[in-house]
């Protein structure tokens, strides 16, 4: 049961509501220790029990950004993308944490593969050129106008026009109210089955999904700020963990001192800070120590073999579920007032 206790007092946090990227967010967010728990598939708000009286709004994720630089929200969950799209300038929303690992895409130019000539985005720009020699503009057919315009004109292609759709844009060429399009793309499976290719240079942006905030909405309201620390600071910890293994290998030796002599001689990736080595006590050995040491996950196997080399024995590796830092880098990023 959600208490609220003032209009705006708690926590608002956006999420999409539908599609792929709601599915992957309710996924991430439950791995991440912060479960959304929805009454229904019906309801358009719900609860975190870890951060209680913080309120989840279920929306459109093209209405996400929107919702955040209005005020409507204070927090939320959207592609990268759509964020730089409907991005004021200036305006009150910005990154929190960027690349949660998820909603991977990229919006692409497609042109007809019958433009043979056409290789990269010079070529367009000169085809562009020839089709003002003839009184043409280049037709672009785009639910992203201001990130390809901006793609664009970067890259000495200034004769085209932009149009809206919301429909299947993959059909445009075809249907003929546009020679190309600009959409979002996957793998690009969708594009080569209506005929349509890729070019050099027609990457306008690589995207997945990421934390937006309305600043202004969060930093003087203490209950709201604390919620939203909880909030930052889980799922931060949580991506940082990704990254890392913690190892545990048994070692004999006379004391402490000696184990770390021989794990230093061995040339031994010691982790992030230095491993820390700690006396077994049993009943059969009592010179066994257990050294843990904390890993990038790409060192596992090589540290696994030094660990072995020098004497290790009984090599345990374990999943972090988080992993702070002295200092949390999202929340540094709430309170100093900036333009992403």
């Amino acid at each position: 049961m959600i208490k609220q206790t003032g209009k705006t007092e708690n926590l608002r946090i956006a999420v999409p509501s539908e599609g792929a990227l709601y599915d992957s967010t309710m996924s991430f967010m439950k791995s991440a220790g912060i479960e959304i728990r929805r009454s229904n598939a019906r309801s358009y708000e719900a609860s975190i029990s870890e951060i209680p009286n913080a309120i989840v709004h279920f929306q459109r994720s093209g209405d996400i950004p929107l919702k955040i630089e209005e005020a409507s929200a204070d927090i939320g969950i959207v592609g990268y993308d759509r964020y730089l799209e409907t991005k004021k300038h200036p305006g009150n929303s910005s990154v929190i944490i960027n690349n949660l690992g998820f909603g991977h895409a990229q919006l692409v130019l497609g042109l007809p593969d019958t433009w043979v000539d056409i290789a990269d985005i010079k070529d367009l720009a000169n085809l562009a050129l020839e089709f003002k020699n003839k009184g043409k503009s280049i037709k672009i057919a785009t639910k992203y106008p201001v990130l390809v315009e901006k793609h664009l004109t970067k890259h000495s292609v200034f004769h085209f026009e932009l149009v809206q759709s919301s429909g299947a844009l993959e059909a445009a060429p075809s249907m003929g109210y546009a020679d190309i399009i600009a959409d979002i793309s996957s793998t690009g499976t969708t594009m080569r089955e209506n005929r349509l290719k890729t070019i050099a240079g027609g990457a306008v942006i690589k995207s997945q999904a990421c934390v937006i905030a309305n600043r202004e909405t969060i930093i003087n309201e203490k209950i709201k700020l604390n919620q939203c620390k909880l909030f930052l600071e889980r799922i931060e910890a949580y991506l940082r963990s990704n990254k890392y293994f913690t190892v545990t290998a048994n070692m004999t030796g006379e004391n402490p001192e000696q184990i770390a002599s021989i794990i230093s001689k061995g040339n031994v990736n010691d982790g992030l800070k230095g491993p820390t080595i700690s006396k077994v006590y049993n009943t059969i050995s009592s010179d066994l120590y257990a050294v843990t040491m904390i890993i990038n996950k790409d060192d596992l196997m090589g540290t696994v073999s030094s660990m072995r080399k020098i004497g290790a024995k009984t090599i345990s590796v374990y999943k972090l579920d988080y992993l702070f830092d002295w200092e949390s880098n999202s929340i540094k990023t709430l309170l100093e007032k900036s333009e992403t």
